[in-house]
């Protein structure tokens, strides 16, 4: 598997994520995408190559507005894992502040909010990523594994984070723009709260 650093990922000088929310040349759909991150991971991205990270927001969030997250499989959720790390999850990861969920809140899950309403997600105890298999490219952030699915493909301005080494699998889905630092906040409390193990990828079809 190729190794690769996070920093490669992040977005070039002309990303249209990074252009100011008053820029009358962003269209609507680029307005509000950052908001509707999880859900647009969830609904096309599922189907093509099965991501199941997933909010229900159908426009962006008021900063100190709950986060509605839909519910998505996730068996190892309710698991002792997912209980640790939810529980030395920080009250920030970069910009994003701490969020609370809206009722009814699903089992495992997390989120932040930027002060303008962008939003990062996290999900524990999902079933492995459909497309992690043997030929994945893997990224090492501080020795923790991480598997990357990019929205870009569907015109989504996020990349949702699994990570494949670790008891159970978790998911961090990032808004493009947002830096490295969310991804590094959470792989410290990662690597400190979930034990190691052997990736277990699927064969390659």
């Amino acid at each position: 598997m190729n190794e690769t650093s996070a920093s490669d990922h992040e977005p070039s000088e002309h990303d249209p994520a990074d252009e100011a929310p008053g820029d009358g040349r962003r269209s609507e759909k680029t307005r509000r995408s950052p908001a509707l991150i999880a859900t647009a991971i969830a609904l096309p991205v599922a189907l093509l190559v099965g991501v199941v990270v997933a909010a229900v927001v159908v426009s962006r969030t008021p900063v100190n507005t709950p986060v509605g997250l839909g519910p998505v499989p996730a068996p190892e959720a309710e698991s002792e894992s997912c209980a640790q790390l939810i529980e030395a999850l920080p009250e920030k990861v970069g910009d994003y502040a701490r969020a609370e969920l809206a009722d009814p809140a699903p089992v495992g899950a997390a989120a932040w909010q930027s002060p303008d309403g962008e939003e990062v997600v996290l999900r524990c105890g999902l079933d492995r990523p459909a497309e992690f298999d043997q030929a994945a490219a893997l990224q090492v952030i501080d020795g923790v594994q991480w598997f990357e699915v990019s929205g870009a493909e569907e015109g989504i301005p996020a990349s949702t984070w699994f990570v494949v080494d670790r008891p159970v699998y978790v998911a961090l889905t990032v808004p493009d723009g947002s830096g490295p630092t969310p991804l590094q906040d959470i792989t410290a409390v990662i690597s400190s709260t979930l034990p190691q193990q052997e990736i277990d990828p699927a064969p390659v079809r």
